[in-house]
């Protein structure tokens, strides 16, 4: 008797695509759908005009509005208006920022 024996490959065959992922700059489709329905929650609430109201409404409010929901539309990075895009300062004073990795 013989002690080998013959194993089949038990792999399943992988399609073409597999493991490519997404294309670069594609919206993940479970947060395009968040975001839709939240913005169709803000235009059946009132939309800006009820947004105004609720500002409005309370010191507090306008707080929040400028501290958390406004800052959500400013850039994550910011380029000064220098050569590189130093920030400059009045008096000629050019304030340069460089990260520990020499960037």
């Amino acid at each position: 008797m013989s002690d080998t024996k013959i194993v089949k490959d038990s792999s399943k065959r992988k399609p073409p695509a597999a493991g490519m992922g997404r294309p670069q700059g594609s919206l993940n489709k479970t947060t395009q759908a968040a975001k839709d329905a939240i913005a169709q929650a803000a235009s059946e609430l009132g939309g800006a005009a009820r947004l105004v109201e609720w500002v409005k409404e309370e010191p507090s409010n306008e707080r929040v509005f400028w501290g958390t929901i406004y800052p959500k539309l400013l850039p994550l990075q910011v380029n000064g208006a220098g050569e590189n895009g130093e920030h400059v300062l009045s008096g000629g004073i050019t304030v340069t920022f460089k990260l520990p990795d020499g960037n």
